[in-house]
Formats: structure tokens, sequence, C-alpha cells
């Protein structure tokens, strides 16, 4: 057991052979995110698994108080598990107790997890935009699945272009100030949707901004831009790892919502990624309705914890199931999921309404 950066050459291309294909591929579960993010959280470890003398898995986690363990940046990842060969086996008992861990608890364990199967509680697509076939496949497919929603879609596209200058997409820009626009944009969608803003803490500020300066042969932080003549309106932030790409932080100019920039940004990343060999963007697990307007298919996550005999996992069980099972319950159920939604946002503007009448006073 390691810390990320004690990692050598070897180890990292081993690593790395192990995310050839399948759902290992993912780029939350590449090691240059894991060393990212070890960098910034001192509780990252890696446990690398051996067969005699045969590196045979790497297991990323993070080692909370009274052993509770979670995958590396828990929370902001969608994808969990052990990079592992195809014919690795292991004890997810004994894996723990080497780890020095009483509980790992996971909300987005990839399939191929053998060993961990049991140990799931719920099993939830994670909707994909599939460009394997190209842009063109891609979009007849979105049109196929509703024709209007295509039509008014680039109607605004055409009216953002007429009202406010041509409209242009770039795929891969490195400009920090990019990012932070992308970020104070979302910052402001949590603080109006009475959500937690995340980047009110330094450290996620700072691994996202470390992720958009690292580039290796399969890996990429990945920021794209929707601009309105020379204004941007829409952008997003994920990661690469080879031709997948992780969906991670949309998010827009509220200015101009009446053009659907989101969407737009949306449709005109299909397009340049599947240009630039990218045959998947996994849009992460959730009932949003955008994401239904653009899925292919369906990856499957998985949700629950391992769990060794012990007193504090049994402290951590009490502490943290029944609230879990109420999110789930929420975030699965559409009808719940919008009405949520709907109160968080009818909220936000009740506050909004108010500030904006004390400013007045």
């Amino acid at each position: 057991m390691i810390r990320p950066d004690e990692l050598g050459a070897s180890d990292l291309d081993r690593w790395r052979s192990f995310q050839q294909t399948g759902p290992m591929a993912h780029p939350f579960l590449a090691p240059e995110f894991v060393l990212a993010v070890g960098r910034l959280r001192r509780s990252v470890r890696v446990a690398v698994l051996e067969d005699g003398a045969r590196t045979v898995g790497f297991f990323p986690f993070e080692r909370g108080r009274w052993g509770y363990g979670t995958p590396p940046a828990p929370g902001l990842t969608d994808a969990h598990g052990l990079v592992h060969a195809a014919d690795a086996e292991w004890d997810p008992q004994q894996l723990l107790r080497a780890c020095g861990l009483s509980v790992w608890e996971f909300d987005h364990l990839v399939d191929g997890q053998k060993p961990f199967e049991r140990y799931q509680s719920l099993r939830v697509p994670s909707p994909v935009m599939d460009l394997g076939g190209g842009y063109a496949a891609f979009r007849a497919e979105v049109r196929a699945r509703s024709k209007s929603f295509l039509s008014e879609l680039e109607r605004k596209g055409r009216a953002l272009g007429r009202d406010h200058g041509a409209v242009t997409f770039t795929l891969g820009a490195a400009d920090a100030d990019d990012l932070r626009r992308i970020m104070a944009w979302k910052s402001e969608q949590y603080q109006r949707t009475y959500r937690s803003d995340r980047f009110r803490v330094p450290w996620i500020r700072e691994l996202l901004e470390s992720l958009l300066a690292t580039r290796t042969e399969t890996f990429a932080g990945t920021l794209s831009v929707l601009r309105a003549g020379d204004v941007p309106v829409a952008g997003h932030f994920g990661l690469r790892n080879g031709g997948a790409l992780a969906g991670w932080f949309p998010a827009f100019d509220s200015a101009f919502r009446r053009y659907s920039p989101g969407l737009l940004h949306h449709l005109m990343l299909a397009e340049h990624a599947a240009a630039d060999g990218i045959v998947e963007i996994d849009m992460g697990r959730g009932a949003k309705g955008y994401k239904d307007c653009f899925r292919s298919r369906d990856l499957i996550v998985a949700e629950g914890r391992i769990v060794r005999r012990s007193p504090t996992a049994a402290v951590h069980w009490a502490r943290r199931e029944p609230v879990r099972r109420l999110r789930n319950h929420v975030l699965d159920d559409p009808r719940l999921y919008r009405a949520a939604d709907t109160m968080l946002k009818r909220a936000a503007t009740v506050r909004t309404r108010m500030r904006m009448r004390g400013q007045t006073a």
C-alpha cells in the first residue's frame, strides 16, 4: 500500500495496460486522475495487488477516520473500482484488512468487479452519448427520438448567432480563465438552486486547474467552450482517457438562457468530440431531462459498501444508510426528482426576490 506519487513508471504503464477497453477505461479510473487527487488529499492511497512476481491490480482509495474508506475524491467522481488484469481474483475482506479499512463505500462501481458484486445494494443507469458511428449517426438518432427537439434547438442556435455574433465551438482549450468562468457559472447555478457549491472548496478548484494542465498520450483534462461572437456563453470541463470522455462540469451564462446554450453546447460537443476520435461521452448518473435528449445507451454503475465486522462499521451504517436510501429514492424516481427540483428552484426564486427587495430598500 503506497501513496500515488510512489508509483513508478512501470506501475503506471501496467495500470494503463489494464485500461485498454471496457468499463475500466473510464477517465476517473485513470492513474493521472488518482495522482492529481493524491497531490491535494493526503489520505489517498493505492493498494498494489500482486500474484507472485506479477502485478495484477491497483485499488485507489481514501482512508478517513476510524477506517472509513471511499474512492478518491468521494462525491465528485462517476466511476469507482479496482483496476485489474482480466484474470485477477481477490478477496474483498482481505483487501480491506490489508488497507486498514473497516468500510469501503462506493456509489459508482463499474461493471467487471466480480468479487465486489455481492456487496452491491443498487444498480442504476449512467446515460452515454454513443459517438462510435460518427456524429451524423448520432444526430440522426437524436432526430429520430424527437424531430421537434432538434429543430427547435438548431433554431435557437441560429437566433443566438443573429443576435450576438457567429457561434463557434472550441474543444481542448487550455485557457485557465475559461475554466474559472465555467466554475463561476456553476457556482452561481449551485447557489441559485439551493445546492451545495462545490467550488467554495479550495482543493476542488485546485484539482480542476491541475487537471486542465495534465496531458499524457491517453489522458487529458478537456475544456470546451461555446461562444457567440467573442463572448463565451457555455462550457464544460471533463476528463478524457483514450476514446472516452467523462462529463463532469457543464455550465452556461444564465444571461443567455433563452437560447438554451447548455443544450447547444452538448450538441456541438458531440460533433467536435466525434471528429477528434472520442467514441463515447458518459453524462453521469442522474435523472436530468437534457440527458434523456442525448442518451444513446446506458452504462450500469452500482452502489453499496463492503463492511468488516467492527463497531466502527456499525456506526457508519447507522449514520449514512437512512439518508442514502432516501436520496436514492428521490434520484431514481423521475416524478420525485422533478418535484424536488421544482421546489428548490422556487425556493431559489423567492430568495432572489427577497435579496433584490432588500437591495432596493
